[in-house]
């Protein structure tokens, strides 16, 4: 789940409008959690929030943590948390088991890799390009080198995410990795007009079909 923002760095375009739209709608953290906590009602699917440090911090660490806890949150991604200042709201988390996604990129190095996974112990997210979500993929040659680099250094499993926009890319992605992410694609492909619940679902199911 999304935590909107108005000045969301890592975004494109598509997110940045979804961004803005839930902030004019008035969406906060406190409606986020009660949004999880209605969720939990009926299903036991691994939730985790993504979004920016600044809210995070305008909140309390401890007090975001601690509703994270609270309402059976899994994960957090924070695109903008940098690996050294991130260490001890990571640690506080993990204690907590709530899991730190912590993202890695083309040009992290080998060693920065392996730091990263071992701070985040259960998952990483690994960005695709050197740019903002929704922007094309580039080489494949250079993706698989980057994440065969991403699969010999990290000691924990890793998902890809940014420029992900079609069934082939899921399945190409999947070989590479444990799993692919999609956002900017699916929100492009969602009108205000019409049932979105249900054209996300077949966007989802497109996108997840194996053959």
């Amino acid at each position: 789940m999304g935590i909107p923002f108005s000045d969301p760095q890592a975004d494109g375009p598509v997110i940045q409008k979804a961004s803005e739209k839930a902030l004019s709608n008035g969406i906060t953290l406190d409606i986020i959690f009660q949004q999880v906590k209605s969720i939990r009602k009926k299903t036991n699917i691994p939730i985790s929030l993504m979004g920016y440090y600044n809210p995070i911090l305008k909140r309390g660490i401890d007090r975001f943590l601690a509703d994270c806890a609270v309402n059976e949150i899994d994960g957090i991604i924070l695109p903008d948390l940098p690996y050294d200042e991130g260490k001890e709201f990571c640690n506080k988390a993990k204690q907590l088991g709530i899991s730190p996604i912590l993202l890695v990129a083309p040009n992290t190095s080998n060693k920065r890799i392996e730091e990263i996974s071992n701070l985040s112990n259960d998952l990483i997210y690994a960005v695709s390009i050197l740019g903002i979500t929704g922007n094309d993929l580039g080489s494949k040659k250079e993706l698989i080198k980057y994440l065969d680099r991403v699969k010999a250094n990290s000691s924990c499993p890793f998902i890809v995410g940014f420029g992900i926009k079609s069934n082939d890319d899921v399945k190409w992605f999947n070989k590479y990795s444990n799993g692919a992410v999609v956002g900017s694609h699916i929100l492009n492909h969602i009108n205000a007009d019409e049932d979105y619940v249900l054209k996300a679902n077949e966007i989802i199911n497109s996108l997840s079909k194996s053959s």
